[in-house]
């Protein structure tokens, strides 16, 4: 997939030190804590547990947890309750998939074992890809390796660590989002459209994607009008944006269609197991038999919108109030870390930034040798995008999500520190006078790849700079609190 020079084979060593680690530390804590008795969705099993499921159960059960139910549920038992829609469906499929290649194991485990397997393993395997993607990519856009190399190894310390590895739809998504990216720098857009629109069918903030495309074919149109026939290439750019609309949002309009076959047209319920309904009936879960939603009867009958604004109470400024305060917190270093990073951007690119990267250069050696690194041109498009979910997520979302949000949508959550890294930490520094190994590029026998920064800046952690401390701070502490407190059912992002 990618030519493993030696930046890469230690992005994906350290990418699967860390996936193993964070698997090792859950069924620690989840042996040695006890569950704390949340109010979260917890169906009945409807099948019987023997010693080695139980086994499984002790091992991966903390990957279970808080949401994570809600996809493994989907998965065994399909959309059977209204609020199961909040969840889209690309990731229960991919667990599906995981299981049928279980097939051997499923004559000593029951199905729900066989999933928590496969959650184990794809988003071992997602989160790993995703960490090699986001160094693919790195490349092409920052043309810094060092960077790029610093970005990745940060992400497989990403402080949204636990939401990559328990069974959360994050690593599926960062994985396709990170590789579109990378197939859109390369040039092909339709399979970075492809690659989008599988992303809008695992998480629906993959809607905001639309932009990267719409962006690079304005840029295309720019280039060439001056050139070319000027109404022939707007009509070109006008449909070209209609077909990348439509193919993002086809898989989120099919799942709100296939909503409402289920619930809003006559005959279309499906058996429910007793102990399922009778959880219905308890908790108050409704079903597709029974009163039609009032959803149905909108203009437009989004189930999503109607889950999340009933069930969740997601909307605009709908989470600012006072008791809220420890989960603005808690989200506060990512918030700071984007809105810092925007900050940057904008007061050292504000002319670029005012023509929304549009402003053709006189000089195309400008075009062809960008400046390297953060504040280069080329990152104008994902700093837009990581400022506009910022944005979205910090004033009508549940506030404490924006850690895994914007960790599993947007490079620049590790580009940007990677950049402070590289300009203000002096151990850093000095290593710009060490020759950089160019991808695919021929060394003598003598040398040997990058080493692992960040591991050597710990190991130094006393002579490390006051913003070192912090970066390495806040990514290692989310990343060993969100294991300890997600897998004992305790409150986090």
């Amino acid at each position: 997939m990618w030519p493993l020079d030696p930046s890469r084979k230690e992005v994906l060593r350290f990418a699967v030190c860390c996936r193993v680690l964070t698997l090792v530390l859950q069924a620690l804590f989840n042996a040695v804590i006890p569950d704390h008795h949340a109010e979260a969705f917890s169906p009945p099993r409807l099948t019987p547990s023997g010693s080695v499921d139980q086994l499984v159960e002790g091992l991966l059960g903390g990957l279970s947890h808080w949401d994570a139910e809600h996809f493994l549920f989907i998965a065994e038992h399909g959309y059977l309750y209204e609020h199961n829609f909040a969840f889209l469906p690309g990731f229960p499929l991919a667990l599906l998939v995981g299981t049928k290649l279980l097939r051997p194991l499923q004559g000593l485990l029951n199905l729900r074992s066989c999933l928590l397997i496969s959650v184990a393993l794809l988003n071992s395997l997602f989160s790993v890809l995703a960490a090699v993607a986001l160094h693919d990519l790195g490349c092409l856009v920052l043309h810094c390796p060092r960077q790029a190399f610093y970005g990745a190894l940060l992400f497989c310390l990403s402080p949204a660590n636990i939401f990559l590895a328990a069974g959360y739809s994050e690593a599926l998504f960062a994985l396709l989002t990170f590789s579109a990216m990378g197939q859109l720098e390369r040039g092909r857009s339709w399979t970075s459209a492809l690659l989008f629109a599988l992303a809008t069918g695992v998480r629906s903030n993959g809607l905001v994607s639309v932009g990267f495309l719409v962006h690079s074919q304005c840029q295309g149109f720019f280039s060439s009008v001056m050139v070319l026939n000027p109404l022939r290439q707007l009509l070109k750019l006008m449909g070209s944006v209609f077909l990348s609309v439509i193919t993002l949002g086809l898989p989120f309009a099919l799942f709100q269609y296939y909503a409402y076959t289920r619930f809003c047209l006559p005959d279309s319920a499906h058996p429910i197991p007793k102990p399922l309904l009778q959880l219905a009936l308890d908790k108050g879960y409704r079903i597709a038999e029974g009163n039609e939603p009032p959803w149905c009867s909108w203009k437009i009958p989004l189930i999503y919108s109607y889950i999340q604004d009933v069930y969740w109470n997601v909307g605009f400024l709908r989470y600012y109030e006072l008791k809220q305060v420890p989960n603005f917190l808690l989200a506060a270093p990512v918030a700071i870390l984007v809105a810092w990073a925007t900050w940057t951007y904008v007061t050292t690119q504000p002319w670029f930034c005012l023509t929304l990267g549009m402003r053709r250069s006189k000089n195309s050696k400008t075009l062809e040798k960008p400046d390297p690194g953060f504040l280069s041109p080329r990152v104008f498009v994902y700093q837009v995008h990581a400022a506009v979910l910022l944005l979205f997520g910090g004033l009508c979302m549940h506030v404490q999500v924006l850690t895994r949000f914007l960790g599993s949508s947007t490079p620049v959550v590790y580009w940007f520190p990677a950049h402070l890294l590289q300009d203000q930490e002096p151990q850093l520094r000095s290593l710009e006078t060490v020759p950089w190994k160019p991808p695919g590029g021929n060394s003598a026998p003598e040398q040997k790849g990058p080493r692992n920064s960040l591991m050597m800046l710990l190991y130094n952690w006393k002579t490390c700079s006051l913003v070192t401390r912090c970066i390495l701070g806040y990514f290692l502490t989310y990343w060993l609190l969100g294991v300890l407190l997600h897998c004992n059912f305790l409150p986090w992002t």
